[in-house]
């Protein structure tokens, strides 16, 4: 109880900049969480979809792996549907590769959507909260200029101690959303990687069964 009388007496000595403050920070809470739960969600169903789509790469049922990753929501069922559609139109590995990375390129935007927003918070938190110090020293010591000598002190400090507190809670709000920001960016940093591995798995999966399937046609007819 104590505590949740300290942050609303620090709230309303604030001044007026602590609510949009305290908006700001509000939506990038709500962004990180949003955020991390997509990201969470997509690392399990690329994880999934792909252990669904291996084994069918290995047996050469490419129609089914199309099948598959097309109806799959996931990012890496994207990036080899995209694969295997240009397979059936040319069979050469750069060919493949680049429709490959074609689908990486145009799934990366959707895993970094809002993400950029936090830093922008973070920055907007901080500036108002200097903002809201500055007009309130320029209240304070306008305020002073009309006091009585023998109170401008106490005045003025306590004056400089309520402006300084839109201060304070600017950093408090941006600090958590730069690492917010950075987590979210690492996290989507090794969902990319990841794909990118399991595209490479995929790519050698079909060049080595391109590679094998006439030998074992022509073993077959001898």
């Amino acid at each position: 109880m104590d505590i949740l009388d300290t942050i609303t007496r620090f709230f309303q000595e604030g001044g007026s900049f602590m609510l949009p403050i305290a908006i700001v920070l509000a939506i990038g809470l709500a962004i990180t969480l949003e955020r991390y739960i997509y990201l969470l969600s997509t690392t399990a169903t690329n994880k999934r979809v792909f252990k669904d789509i291996e084994p069918l790469l290995i047996k050469q049922r490419f129609d089914q792996v199309l099948q598959v990753a097309t109806q799959s929501k996931a990012p890496i069922g994207r990036v080899v549907a995209a694969g295997i559609a240009r397979l059936k139109v040319s069979p050469r590995r750069e060919d493949i590769e680049y429709a490959m990375e074609e689908g990486l390129m145009e799934t990366v935007p959707r895993l970094e959507k809002r993400t950029p927003y936090l830093a922008t918070l973070a920055n907007i938190a901080t500036l108002l909260g200097l903002l809201g110090t500055i007009i309130g020293l320029i209240a304070a010591f306008s305020a002073v200029a009309n006091a009585d000598p023998s109170e401008k002190a106490s005045l003025l400090s306590s004056s400089i101690s309520v402006a300084m507190n839109t201060t304070a809670f600017g950093l408090i709000s941006a600090i958590p959303l730069l690492g917010f920001h950075a987590l979210l960016q690492t996290k989507t940093t090794e969902i990319v990687d990841s794909m990118e591995m399991a595209g490479v798995k995929c790519l050698n999966n079909i060049i080595a069964t391109q590679a094998i399937s006439p030998k074992t046609r022509s073993s077959d007819v001898a």
